[in-house]
Order: C-alpha cells, then structure tokens, then sequence
C-alpha cells in the first residue's frame, strides 16, 4: 500500500509582483492616512502648533549663540534668557523695519504698479487688467493693515491680540526650549519604544540640525540679498527702494517663489517712473544677485545643510499654503528640510546595516 502523499500548498491567488506592488499599496495608503490625520490635527490645535513650530525655527536660528554663552560659563537659565532677549530684539527690529518700510514707501508702490498695468494695457490691450486689479486689493489690504497697525482700530484688535499672544507664547516656548534642550534627548528616549531609542534620538538631531542650517542660512541669504538689491534701487533711483528691499527679505524665506514675486513688483515699479531702460537695468540687477546667490552664495552658506531638490520645495509651498496659507508657505520649507534629514539618517542607518550583513556572514 503506498503512503498517501501530502496535499500541495494552494496556489497562490496572485503572483509575487502583484502582491509586492499590493503590500507597497497599503503602505502608502497608511503612510498618507497617517499623515493627513497628522495634519488636520495641526489645523485643529493651530492656536497652540503655530507657537511651537515657531519656537522651534527661534530656537534653531539663535541656538549657536546660546551655546557660545554656555562655553563662556554663563548658567543655562541667564543664557537662556539672554538668548530669548536677543531673538526679541532681532525679530522685533526687523519687523518694525519692514513694515515702516511697507508703510512710508507702499503708496509709492503702488502707485507705480497702478501706472505699469495702465501702460501694460495700453501696449497688450486687456493683459494688464488682472495686474490693475492685483495693485487695488494690494492698495486695500495696505491701508487696513497700516490702519490696524496705526490706529488700533476694533476690527483689527482681534488679529493683533491673538499675533501678540502666539508671539508671547513662542518666546517663552524658546526660553524653555533652550533652557532644558539636555533634557530633549532624555525625554524623547523615555517615550521610544523600546529597542529605538537611538534611531529616534538620531532622527531628532539630524532633524533639528536641518531645520537649523536652514534658518541661518536662508536669513543670512536674505539679508545679502535685499542690501545688494536695495543698493542697485537706490542707485537708479527707483521709488520705494527701501520697502522693495524689505519685500524682498521678507519673501527670501518663500524659496524661489518669493525671489520671483519680489524681483517682478520691483521691475514693475522701475518701468512705470523710470521708463523701460531703469526697467531693464533693474531687471539685470535682480538676475544677478540671484545669479550669485544661486552659485555663490547657497553652496558657500547651505553645503552643510539638507539640500533638497526645487521641484520638492515648491510642492512643499503649495501644500502648506492650501493648509494654512502664507503662513503655510513660510514653514513649509523647514520642516521639509526636518523630514529630509530624518529619511536621509534612516537611509545612512539602512545603508550601513545592510552592509554590515554580507560582512558578518563573510
């Protein structure tokens, strides 16, 4: 009698590639579910996320002078305050700079793009129309903001009250942040699971060190930037030179899309008071400082950092301005730079184990 052989395993319903290309699917759907909760999450607690997002890009902008008073034997709570008065006084002075800036010189502004879309249509016909408009609502949204600032007036105290409570929370935010920064390493461990404590605490740190080489980069970058182009208005003699210099500071922190929204509103503003020749001169003046910061000024400053590529940067800016608009824009970059430094220490580490293997089996 012969043994009865054993039953075959089922075949399976699909081949290999297809369930490969399946279990890769269910993945990126958790991945993205993940990550769409973590958002709406951040939409709903923005009152409380946007003070800590803040203090976090304080935190990684002036880290390197609280860590020169630490080296200088200065104690970790006057140093952390110290830190926290130099942040108020940078941003402070900046920000009243810009908007006095803004202010003086934005009926000037205006006006000039007003008169650049007026001869804009009059050579292209209805072309300029849409550049008509854009100067109104940008005329209005000026003088409500010039007014808000200026005068206080009611429909306008809500807004400030809620930028001055954000502003309040994130300084105190950085003070504690910098004060406790030996803790942040105990902490995040304590809450790993267990077995990746190290994995996150390297994350984290590659994270931050992203975030920071990216503040202090772009910021220097911004300030070479709008000198070198102020100067060249100001020697043409471009109306509003200087709140087009303090446009373009701000906008710098937008990557490429803020050098282009600036660079085009002062080309504008030369062509209508100072005719198409200053127009072009301005032009050529825009083109090469971004030449030199393009191939001087981002390899010298950001070779340390994360670079990430252009195309990741600008999706990167339109997903955070249709979450929470400029504000969006303006983080959007950094914490890309703090989500490609933690894949890139994910990759080093995956690289390294997966060389170690062969090397342990031979």
């Amino acid at each position: 009698m012969q043994p009865s052989r054993a039953p075959l395993p089922p075949e399976p319903l699909l081949p290999e590639p297809a369930r490969r290309f399946a279990a890769w699917c269910v993945v990126l759907l958790l991945a993205a579910g993940v990550a769409a909760v973590f958002v709406w999450l951040c939409v709903v607690f923005k009152t409380a996320v946007t003070p800590v997002l803040l203090a976090v890009l304080g935190a990684a902008l002036l880290g390197p002078l609280h860590r020169r008073l630490l080296r200088m034997k200065v104690r970790k709570g006057p140093a952390a305050a110290l830190t926290v008065v130099a942040v108020l006084m940078v941003v402070g002075g900046a920000t009243y700079i810009v908007v006095v800036a803004l202010i003086e010189t934005g009926g000037q502004i205006i006006a000039s793009l007003r008169q650049a879309a007026s001869d804009i249509a009059d050579h292209f016909g209805a072309a300029g129309t849409s550049l008509d408009d854009l100067a109104g609502n940008a005329e209005k949204l000026l003088k409500e903001f010039g007014g808000t600032a200026a005068s206080g007036v009611i429909s306008g105290l809500s807004v400030v009250g809620q930028m001055l409570a954000t502003a309040v929370l994130a300084l105190l935010l950085i003070f504690f942040f910098l004060k406790d920064s030996d803790r942040a390493a105990g902490a995040l461990r304590s809450l790993a699971p267990r077995g990746t404590a190290d994995l996150v605490e390297a994350m984290a740190r590659r994270a931050f060190e992203a975030v920071e080489g990216f503040m202090r980069g772009t910021t220097f970058i911004a300030l070479v930037d709008a000198v070198l182009i102020g100067i060249g208005l100001v020697v043409l003699d471009v109306p509003g030179a200087v709140g087009l210099a303090a446009l373009v500071f701000v906008t710098a922190y937008i990557p490429y899309l803020g050098a282009f929204l600036s660079g085009a509103i002062a080309v504008l503003v030369a062509l209508a008071d100072r005719g198409f020749v200053i127009a072009l001169w301005t032009l050529g003046i825009v083109l090469a400082v971004q030449v030199i910061e393009g191939h001087l000024l981002q390899p010298l400053v950001q070779s340390r950092t994360v670079q990430m590529h252009p195309a990741a940067v600008m999706l990167a800016i339109t997903a955070g301005a249709s979450v929470a608009g400029v504000l969006g824009m303006l983080l959007a970059v950094p914490l890309t730079a703090a989500a490609t430094g933690i894949l890139g220490e994910l990759r080093t580490r995956y690289e390294a184990a997966a060389a170690e293997g062969p090397a342990a089996e031979g």
